[in-house]
């Protein structure tokens, strides 16, 4: 069994769009802090997703306990803004304090993240991996994992491949050394980047290429976590036969068990049976896309009630039972 907290501590979780990527981050976390632990969640696209999975008031940029896990383990959260990022970044090399705030009333700060997409790559990036890195007085890790929820599969590795992003813009200086510090952290073991998918064409294409991308970028490729998994109500052989026309054995069927009106339901019984069978197929055939990519996988079951708080618990659970964090 592979055991993701043995292979590092930044979990950075990416995925297609519609995927649950940040719902998976959540319960990622959640199930990384069972049994004691601490670990943090971490939100760099400024949706607030997490705040409404968790149902509390938007995210500050400080880190704020959002959940006890079973076993009273705590999971912390901070959306990152890359205005106040660059703030302290500021502050930090430049000491420039008061002034740093004057340069955001004027814009300055704005244009300055925006004008140079890897600047604020760094930063958003940066401040995980400090999170990473840091540590009690007594030496223990802050956090004993940090979650990232991640930009999306097509922008994942240009998002962590800061170093190669600000190489055109500053190859000396603070700016240089905190990008290379933030890709020490990103190309070594206590990093892995996991990727979220559904059994679908479109997002399983996506997830094979980025995992292409990131091999190529060097980047530690994690698991493929399969979301939405629905159970297969008919075995094979009714799979099987849900092809063909049984329309006169199944109103018989129908008849013989006493179900009045038994012929008006054969349609809609047989295209309920063949949609099924369409389904399992296409899953069947994007499992053995997956399979190609040699990545483990980790499958989650489809929420009928929504990714609710006790849906994220179940989901959490259901990654413990693969696992993680044991």
């Amino acid at each position: 069994m592979v055991r993701l907290d043995n292979v590092s501590r930044l979990q950075v979780v990416s995925g297609k769009g519609g995927t649950g990527k940040t719902t998976v981050a959540a319960a990622l976390a959640l199930a990384l802090a069972t049994e004691g632990k601490r670990t943090l969640l971490v939100e760099v696209e400024g949706r607030q997703g997490i705040a409404q999975l968790f149902e509390t008031e938007a995210l500050p940029y400080e880190e704020r306990k959002i959940a006890v896990a079973p076993g009273g383990g705590e999971v912390f959260a901070l959306a990152i803004d890359a205005e106040r990022a660059l703030l302290d970044y500021l502050q930090m090399f430049y000491k420039l304090g008061s002034a740093g705030r004057a340069l955001k009333k004027l814009g300055a700060i704005d244009f300055a993240t925006t004008i140079a997409p890897g600047v604020r790559d760094v930063l958003l990036t940066g401040k995980a991996c400090e999170a990473v890195r840091r540590r009690e007085k007594d030496g223990r890790p802050t956090y004993d994992h940090v979650v990232m929820d991640a930009p999306p599969t097509g922008r994942i590795t240009r998002f962590l491949n800061v170093n190669d992003e600000v190489a055109g813009l500053a190859r000396i200086g603070p700016i240089h050394n905190q990008a290379q510090a933030v890709m020490r952290v990103l190309k070594s073991p206590e990093t892995a980047v996991h990727l979220v998918t559904l059994l679908e064409e479109m997002p399983v294409q996506e997830t094979a290429d980025g995992i292409a991308e990131l091999r190529a970028a060097e980047l530690p490729v994690g698991r493929v976590v399969v979301n939405m998994v629905r159970p297969h109500i008919l075995d094979e052989a009714a799979v099987r036969a849900a092809a063909g026309d049984h329309r006169e054995a199944i109103a018989r069927t129908l008849a013989s068990a006493g179900v009045s009106g038994g012929t008006t339901l054969v349609e809609p019984l047989l295209e309920q049976a063949s949609e099924h069978a369409r389904r399992v197929e296409l899953e069947r055939a994007q499992r053995t896309v997956l399979e190609g990519v040699g990545v483990p996988t980790y499958e989650l079951p489809f929420l009928g009630d929504g990714a609710d708080i006790a849906g994220l618990y179940r989901l959490a659970k259901e990654l413990r039972k693969q696992g993680v964090g044991t």
